[in-house]
Formats: structure tokens, C-alpha cells, sequence
């Protein structure tokens, strides 16, 4: 490969016009908006950005190129795809790229293990990471996280890769192969960059398609689709779920344990959180290090004893008066918000956003566990619409209004759960899902740290 064209500059993109030019690749950059930030980014590496080509201009640019980029965000049905396809080029994704460079080692390739699913990917992927370094692995978590992992198979230190694989990541790939694979779940995502829910089914699927037979997939036992897949995995397989898995939970109470297939490795009582997802979550993370031998039991026992869930996922962020207030903004998704709720039994939810054109129902499907529902924004209609006749909601014009709305109905022995199961981009177009669970965690801490005022009598005693 002599050129290369990486079409969006972000952080993917930028990581890969970095990983190209030190393996001496021309580059060309383009991206659909030509805001400062990503003038300023093309500046700093030392690159052209051309904006928002026309269709000769893109075509013009695509035949120059060996192989084009397209980075994550480039949805399938963007004009690059066809003019790549015409121009006869390989699109390579930041995955294959790095894959391909990885086997090209001297010394050999490292381990890759490899998760996917709709929800759950991140906190898998820091638990088996955790998992691996408390066994004395250097190990570096990749892909879909701060860290491409272009940028990571140019870390000499790591011997170990644990790579989140978003669909739109897995899509491109060709040989990609992970030693151990988890896909964790399926539910409607992402329909905004795939053109159908076959295609983001399809892109999911490949996480086990290159597979050896000495490899590992896993897959989870509650999802028939995720199931269907594992059955024709090539690799050996191993099943998770709460029960009636391979990877499982056995006993009651305080003597819960997590167990597989060679017998108990963790209590769960020494897990700082036990909701349902969470023992779900540690249950794919030790299928791979222990189906691996990367790890053992006593490092996996270990790693969720101390580990803490990265923030926006069920963080709690406030706790008085008998109320717990729960940040769960990475629920983008319905079936996200559906596995938050399920986790408490009395729940004022604060729901919506920017939907990206699902179905709400999976969260009203858990309205018996929901004392009463703050709508918010574009789709604060269709979030009235999914609890309509089950549950009282109200709708609030900005967060700081809806902590208000969740704080009045909210009684004690309560849950107050931010999980929009929405994107965020109508109320924070800039910052995502973080600045949205950022904004409510400060909103909360706020309103919590007021003093109480006794009730007045009259007179204007005390």
C-alpha cells in the first residue's frame, strides 16, 4: 500500500492517519463537515482536509487511492461505498488495518480476544482487561474505546489486545480473528448507519466468522439470534447467562457464585455491584480469559472484587432521603434502558432524546417496576406514547427541569434512573452521552447538597 484515503477525521480517523504515516503511507484526508476543530486536527497532522467532495470530486479522490478508510462513522450508505466498489478499491477498516499489520510482527502476533453486542461491550471489555492484568498480563483495551486499535498494536509493551467491536467496526472486515470472541446481545441500534436490521445482524456475525477451531466463541444463552450464530461458530463453544450456561450463577443469597465449567472462580458478595447485567457482563469477560489461559480463577475472583464500572452506565451519583439517583446516559438504546430498569424494583425513570428511529417499547415493556416517567427531549412524545395508559409522565423542557420533575415524584425506596434509551445529540450536539449523564450528575449533586428547610407554621414559627 503506497496511498491511502481515510475519509472522517475524529478520533479513529486521526489515529489512523498517525498509524499510516509511520508505516510511510500517502495520505489523503476527507471529511462531511469542515468544522475548526477538524481543521485544527488536520493542521496538527500535517494533512489536507478536503470537505464535503461532489461526486466527481469523490471519485477523482477514491481512484488515486490504494485502499480507502472510511473511518467509524461512515455510515454504509454514504457515496464513498459505491464509488469505492466502482473504482474497483478495498475499503479496510481501522479493525482489518490493524489486524493485518498485528500478523505482520516480527516476533508474531499477540492475543486479540474480541466483544460485541448492543450493550455491554465497555464494561466487558474493561472487566477483561482488569481480569488479565490482575493475572500479570499487559493488557490493552482497544478498538471502539479511547484507544484504536491502530494505535494500539504500536504499543510494544502490550501482550495482550481486548478489542470492543462496534458493528460499524466489524463491518469491514475480512480477516479479522480474535483467539476468544464474546457477543454479548442483539437489539435494534445503530439503524441510523446500517441500512437494515439484517445488515447490523449480518456485521455482528463476523466477530465469529474467521475463527479457527482452536478458538473460542461465546455468545449468551437468553438471545436466540446470538445463539443461532454461536451454533455455527467455527471455533470451540461456550455459552453465559444466569442460568442453564456454561458460565453461570449458582446458589442463593449470600452464597451466590459465579461458575463455569471447571467449577466456582468468584463469589458474587465480593462483587461491588451484583445487578443482573453485571454478573452477566463478569460471566462473558472470565469465558474468555479462562477458555483463553490467559487468566485464572484467582486473578478473575480478584479483578471483580475491585472493579468499578466506567461512569454514564447505572453510576450512582446521589443518595438521600431514602432516593438513590442513578446516571445510566450510555443507555442510548431501549434494550439498554430495558436492562437498567430491570435492575430496581421502584424506578422514576427520566427517558429520551434523540431517537434513532426505534422501537420504545422494550422499556415500557418493564413498567410494572416504574413508579412514574420524566420525558425529555425530541423524543419526549414517543416516550409518553410507549408508557401511555401504564405509567404517569410528565415532560421536561431542559435536564435541570427534569431532576426537579424526577425529585418531586420521587418517594423513599425509590430509584431515580437517567436511562434515556436515546441519543443525546438534541440537548448535547457536541458532547454525547457524556456531557448529558455530566450534566445530570451535577444537576443532582446540586439539588442534593441544598439543606433542607423545615416546614413553616403560621405565625412564621419554626
Amino acid at each position: 500500500m503506497r496511498s491511502a484515503l481515510v475519509y472522517g477525521l475524529a478520533v479513529t480517523g486521526a489515529a489512523t492517519v498517525r498509524a499510516l504515516h509511520r508505516r510511510g503511507v500517502e495520505v489523503r484526508v476527507v471529511d462531511d463537515s469542515g468544522d475548526r476543530r477538524r481543521q485544527d486536527l488536520a493542521t496538527d497532522l500535517g494533512v489536507e482536509l478536503v470537505v464535503a467532495p461532489d461526486a466527481d470530486a469523490l471519485d477523482r479522490l477514491v481512484a488515486a487511492a490504494d485502499v480507502v478508510v472510511p473511518a467509524p462513522g461512515v455510515p454504509e450508505s454514504h457515496p464513498l461505498f459505491a464509488a469505492a466498489a466502482a473504482a474497483g478499491r478495498p475499503v479496510v477498516g481501522e479493525l482489518e488495518l490493524a489486524y493485518g499489520w498485528e500478523q505482520e510482527r516480527p516476533g508474531g502476533p499477540r492475543p486479540m480476544l474480541a466483544i460485541t453486542g448492543t450493550d455491554g461491550k465497555t464494561t466487558t471489555t474493561f472487566l477483561a482487561v482488569e481480569m488479565l492484568r490482575a493475572g500479570g498480563r499487559r493488557a490493552v483495551a482497544a478498538g471502539n474505546t479511547d484507544v484504536p486499535l491502530v494505535e494500539a498494536v504500536d504499543d510494544a509493551d502490550a501482550d495482550v489486545f481486548v478489542v470492543e467491536c462496534a458493528s460499524f467496526r466489524l463491518a469491514s472486515t475480512e480477516r479479522f480473528r480474535a483467539e476468544a470472541a464474546a457477543w454479548l446481545n442483539l437489539a435494534e441500534d445503530h439503524l441510523n448507519w446500517h441500512t437494515s436490521m439484517a445488515s447490523y445482524e449480518a456485521a455482528k456475525a463476523r466477530i465469529f466468522d474467521q475463527q479457527r477451531p482452536t478458538d473460542v466463541a461465546v455468545g449468551f444463552a437468553g438471545d436466540p439470534v446470538v445463539m443461532a450464530h454461536l451454533r455455527a461458530a467455527p471455533g470451540r463453544r461456550r455459552t453465559f447467562g444466569l442460568t442453564h450456561a456454561d458460565y453461570r450463577v449458582e446458589g442463593g443469597g449470600a452464597h451466590q457464585q459465579l461458575v463455569g465449567p471447571d467449577g466456582p472462580f468468584a463469589d458474587v458478595a465480593g462483587m461491588p455491584r451484583s445487578l443482573p447485567h453485571d454478573l452477566t457482563n463478569a460471566l462473558a469477560a472470565a469465558a474468555l480469559v479462562l477458555e483463553t489461559g490467559l487468566a485464572g480463577p484467582p486473578a478473575v475472583a480478584a479483578a471483580l472484587a475491585g472493579f468499578a464500572a466506567p461512569p454514564h452506565r447505572i453510576e450512582l451519583v446521589g443518595d438521600a432521603g431514602g432516593v438513590r439517583w442513578y446516571n445510566d446516559s450510555k443507555a442510548t438504546t431501549p434494550h439498554a434502558a430495558s436492562t437498567a430498569i430491570r435492575g430496581f424494583d421502584h424506578v422514576v425513570l427520566i427517558a429520551g432524546g434523540l431517537n434513532k428511529g426505534l422501537d420504545l417499547g422494550p422499556m415500557a415493556a418493564e413498567a410494572a417496576r416504574v413508579r412514574g416517567v420524566v420525558a425529555i427531549g425530541q423524543a419526549a412524545d414517543d416516550v409518553a406514547a410507549a408508557f401511555a395508559g401504564r405509567v404517569p409522565v410528565t415532560t421536561a423542557d431542559s435536564m435541570a427541569d427534569a431532576v426537579e420533575r424526577a425529585g418531586d415524584l420521587a418517594t423513599p425506596g425509590d430509584v431515580v434512573l437517567l436511562s434515556p434509551g436515546c441519543a443525546s445529540f438534541d440537548w448535547y450536539p457536541e458532547g454525547g452521552y457524556p456531557a448529558r449523564g455530566d450534566d445530570f450528575r451535577r444537576l443532582v449533586q446540586e439539588r442534593l447538597a441544598v439543606p433542607s428547610i423545615p416546614p413553616t407554621v403560621a405565625g412564621g414559627a419554626t
